[in-house]
This record gives C-alpha cells, sequence and structure tokens, in this order.
C-alpha cells in the first residue's frame, strides 16, 4: 500500500514514539517485566540469548515476546506500507564487531539507551555516567566520519534476505508456545527459563507481543532510533 506524506516521520511522530515506548515499559512493569527497565532491547536480547544456552546466568533467561513483537510489527508494517526493501551493507566484519561491543556497553551500564532514558526519568543519578560515556562515544564516532571514515552504501539484497530475520523469530515463537515456561522449571526440552531474577519477571505474553507489536509499528513509520 502506497501512502502519501509519512506524518510519523515529523518530529510530533517521534516524540510520539517515544511517548508510546516510555508509557509501554511503565505499563508492562506494572503487569511484571522487571521494575528496573520495563523494556530494554539490549537487556532483552541477552535474555533471549541465555534462554537458548548462549549463556548460562541463570537469573537472565527467557524468551522475551516484545522483542518478537518488534520485529515482526515493524516487518507487517514494512509490507503494509510498501517499503519492505531488503537492504545489506559493506563492512560487514567491521560492523559485527561494533554490535559486540555496543551490547558490552549497554549490559555494562545495565540497558541500552531505552533503559538509560528510563532510570533517569525514574531518578537514578547512576544513570548520568551511562549518558556520558554515550556522549563521548558518540562524539568519538563523529571524529571517524571527520576524518573520512565511511562504512560504505547499502545496496539493494535479494528479498529472501531480508525474510532471514523474521522467519528466525516467527520459528522461535513457534517453539516457546511449544515450550512454554513452567513455574519452578529451569530447563525444558529446548529453553532455559530464570526461576528467579529479572528473567523471572514476565508481562503476560499476548500483552508483550502486542505491545511490542505496536513499537515495531512506530519504529517502522517514525525512523526512530537511539542507537543512530
Amino acid at each position: 500500500m502506497k501512502t502519501g506524506k509519512n506524518i510519523f516521520a515529523s518530529g510530533w511522530g517521534v516524540i510520539a514514539t517515544g511517548a508510546v515506548i516510555g508509557i509501554g515499559a511503565v505499563l508492562l512493569q506494572k503487569l511484571g517485566n522487571p521494575p528496573n527497565m520495563g523494556i530494554c532491547v539490549a537487556c532483552f536480547t541477552r535474555d533471549i540469548a541465555g534462554a537458548l544456552g548462549f549463556h548460562r546466568a541463570a537469573v537472565v533467561q527467557y524468551l522475551r515476546p516484545e522483542i518478537f513483537g518488534i520485529v515482526l510489527g515493524s516487518l507487517l508494517t514494512a509490507v503494509i506500507f510498501g517499503e519492505f526493501k531488503p537492504r545489506a551493507g559493506s563492512s560487514a566484519i567491521i560492523k559485527f564487531f561494533l554490535g559486540i561491543f555496543a551490547m558490552i556497553g549497554a549490559l555494562v551500564f545495565l540497558g541500552c539507551p531505552w533503559r538509560l532514558n528510563f532510570r533517569l526519568a525514574a531518578g537514578d543519578g547512576g544513570a548520568l555516567f551511562g549518558l556520558l560515556g554515550l556522549v563521548a562515544g558518540i562524539w568519538v564516532g563523529t571524529r571517524f566520519f571527520a576524518l573520512g571514515y565511511n562504512p560504505g552504501s547499502l545496496k539493494k539484497a535479494k528479498f529472501s534476505v531480508g525474510l532471514a530475520l523474521p522467519i528466525f523469530i516467527l520459528g522461535l515463537l513457534g517453539l516457546y508456545f511449544l515450550f512454554p515456561a513452567i513455574k519452578g522449571q529451569v530447563k525444558n526440552a529446548l529453553f532455559f527459563y530464570s526461576i528467579k531474577g529479572p528473567g523471572s519477571m514476565r508481562a503476560p505474553l499476548f500483552v508483550s507481543l502486542i505491545f511490542g507489536g505496536a513499537i515495531g509499528f512506530f519504529l517502522q513509520r517514525s525512523r526512530f532510533c537511539t542507537i543512530g
């Protein structure tokens, strides 16, 4: 479906997107998600990695439905508005290691920029150190661009390339329904689930999925990105 002007890409659209994320995070926290975040992309990705057995920190293992909703919601939105155009870039190895260090930095300072903002809003002064680190890192990054660094331009990729991650996410979601978390059970046939700590704190499944899908819609339409 082709549309005219995208009102969500305006300044007010970005503000609305931030408001949806902020209000939704508080509601998810009230419904059972960890009280010191509500939602955090870095932390929730870590939890998924733990559920798959890629790390064995027993207190942070859970297949977070919010991440599934964000991916699938943004995909569906892109398809509906005729903007599903898979692209791939160059410098794959450099971007891979940048992703590793971005995740390490996010977890060391207890969360991604979303959680950083939530902590600041809640009066957590410790988040100021994370904010200072984020600002310093951005400044260093801009110096690289000023010196001529160019990661390369994005190029059109095959349709199947763009479907790889959503298909993987759909597969995990299907397996989640087949092998759900059971109270008091650490490991089932496929996944690890926390029975204590942040990984054991969970909002209802379908509420998390719906909220994640709504975020995916707003993110896709507004182009909102706290990492970029």
